[in-house]
């Protein structure tokens, strides 16, 4: 049922972002050109090195048909066609839908089928109309949604090795602080800003995490790979609003609640008040940090263990991120086009695939042209990687 109703709420703030582009008169002239449906399965093609015939053949049409298609001779085929296309392609679902409604002056054909299957919301969208709602309105209404519909997943199934004896019989996540493990801290945080729907990937001693409440997924070879591939046993939950994390940190809600107000497709957290924490921090260097270098836009330039001059680096990636639906999938669909390719071979900074981290699937997707968000902060969490870690944070946290 929650599923149904996630879908529901996204395709819904879908379909009002779409509406947002049609003028509120009577009018059903929209703002991108009728061609650019043509002009986007050609690039693609192209990009892939399919030939028109091959495409045409897969799709079940004629080569001629395809060609008046790219060309913009004419309008985007049936449903049925556009789905094939996004198959055979690897397309972004949003976007060759709202260009296949565009190219026909009408509504996007996944969310005209998503209406025409529940027509219940269309007093929803009349009410939109009726009540007269600006962009900054429908903007707070999509926050909104996306806030209430969040959910997380929590990545725990490493050995802790860093942290010796502490981790020795225990995940790290289950380390006390207080009368509370730092995994109990993670999740107040997140049920504080109305997150509730709450994932972990288990691995070592996963025996050892059995709250209620959360739903588990289990990393069978943690010993052999990394936080990416591990991240990765959740794959049915990697869809909708989705925060990210690694179970190591200790954050305050406040920097949870910055992250949902991020409309970007991918978000990552980043702290620009990061070298603090490494003043006097002798078992996890400066040199260590997962580092970032963002833009004028704050997105990502460059991202992982960089070794650069003092002045260079902007940031410290936090251990967290944020997927819209669309940046889900788009990361998925990165994942599994890296894997297929670097699977046993060096893949970014890491030996193997298989031992990637995140920040380097990051930084492959940024290289190939893909905007990566940062959400920055200013202190608020805390790493706890090593021994001299947690015995700090345990008397910082007694104070």
């Amino acid at each position: 049922m929650l599923d149904s109703f996630n879908q529901f709420v996204n395709l819904f703030a879908n379909t009002i972002t779409f509406y947002r582009t049609i003028p509120m008169s009577r009018t059903k002239t929209l703002q991108r050109p009728k061609g650019l449906f043509g002009i986007y399965i050609r690039n693609l093609r192209e990009e892939q090195k399919i030939g028109q015939r091959k495409l045409a053949r897969v799709i079940g049409v004629s080569a001629p048909y395809l060609n008046d298609i790219e060309k913009g001779k004419r309008a985007a085929p049936r449903t049925e066609l556009v789905k094939a296309l996004a198959r055979a392609l690897d397309a972004d679902l949003e976007t060759i839908n709202d260009l296949a409604g565009a190219s026909k002056n009408t509504l996007p054909p996944d969310v005209a089928e998503f209406i025409q299957d529940n027509p219940e919301v269309v007093s929803l969208l009349r009410m939109i109309q009726v009540y007269e709602l600006d962009d900054t309105q429908i903007t707070e209404l999509e926050k909104m949604m996306t806030s209430t519909n969040a959910k997380a997943i929590i990545i725990a199934a490493g050995l802790g090795s860093r942290l010796k004896g502490y981790t020795e019989n225990l995940p790290k996540c289950m380390l006390k602080f207080g009368d509370k493990t730092l995994l109990e801290r993670q999740l107040d945080a997140y049920r504080e800003c109305g997150i509730s729907n709450i994932s972990v990937i288990r691995g070592y001693n996963k025996e050892k995490i059995n709250y209620e409440d959360l739903r588990y997924f289990e990393n069978t070879d943690f010993e052999n790979n990394n936080i990416l591939n591990s991240l990765f046993y959740a794959e049915d939950e990697l869809n909708g609003n989705v925060i990210v994390s690694y179970s190591d940190i200790l954050f305050e809600s406040a920097v949870v609640k910055r992250l949902l107000e991020s409309d970007a497709d991918i978000s990552i957290v980043v702290d620009i008040d990061w070298r603090a924490y490494y003043v006097d921090r002798k078992d996890h260097p400066l040199e260590e940090a997962e580092n970032v270098i963002f833009n004028a836009n704050n997105e990502v330039v460059k991202i992982g263990k960089v070794l650069t001059a003092k002045d260079d680096v902007f940031g410290e990636f936090i251990g967290m991120m944020k997927f819209s639906p669309r940046g889900a999938d788009l990361f998925k669909r990165h994942f599994q086009r890296a894997k297929e390719l670097f699977w046993d071979r060096p893949f970014q900074r890491a030996k193997t695939f298989q031992k990637a981290y995140i920040t380097d699937m990051i930084q492959d997707m940024v290289d190939l042209g893909v905007p990566i968000h940062c959400v920055i902060i200013e202190r608020g969490w805390k790493e706890i990687d090593t021994v001299e870690d947690y015995e700090k944070a345990l008397k910082e946290f007694e104070e």
